[in-house]
């Protein structure tokens, strides 16, 4: 994950802060305020100590998650207006696939949502209608060729 960019909106970044604030708080009441159970129960490891220790290694392990989220994010934002004819993050796009009509929004990795018409920029039809126009049309590479026709595309970030 080192020098990754995650794309978010200012809702997520809000969210993601209010959580590595609460569990930075949490990790320091579990550190500070209550005794860590002991190592050793006479001549046995303590399963209290090793299950204190798993517990504290996976809120570290989210904690650190967040922080390099935190400090490697880029917030979503509508582009110039001579650039909104382009498909990029954030855009909502109207396509033609066979005949069929379908619309979604193009999003980071952490926000996308398929059933709620949210796919990622990182994903092979996300990643494949970046960069492209209205009138494009775009072949998806995958098992079953599919052809996109791109109808529209408009930028609506709050």
């Amino acid at each position: 994950m080192e020098g990754r960019i995650f794309y978010i909106t200012k809702a997520k970044l809000h969210e993601l802060q209010k959580e590595y604030d609460e569990l930075l708080e949490f990790e320091k009441q579990k550190t500070v305020g209550q005794e860590a159970p002991k190592v050793l129960e006479s001549e046995d490891m303590n399963p209290e100590f090793i299950s204190f220790q798993e517990d504290m290694g996976f809120l570290r392990s989210r904690i650190d998650e967040l922080k390099n989220i935190l400090e490697h994010h880029e917030m979503i934002k509508n582009p110039p207006k001579d650039r909104q004819g382009i498909i990029g993050v954030g855009a909502s796009v109207k396509i033609g696939i066979n005949g069929e009509k379908d619309e979604f929004v193009i999003v980071g990795t952490l926000e996308a949502n398929p059933a709620l018409g949210k796919i990622s920029n990182e994903s092979p039809v996300g990643k494949a209608l970046l960069g492209h126009k209205v009138g494009d049309e775009v072949i998806i590479p995958s098992p079953v060729k599919t052809t996109y026709k791109i109808k529209g595309i408009k930028y609506e970030i709050n």
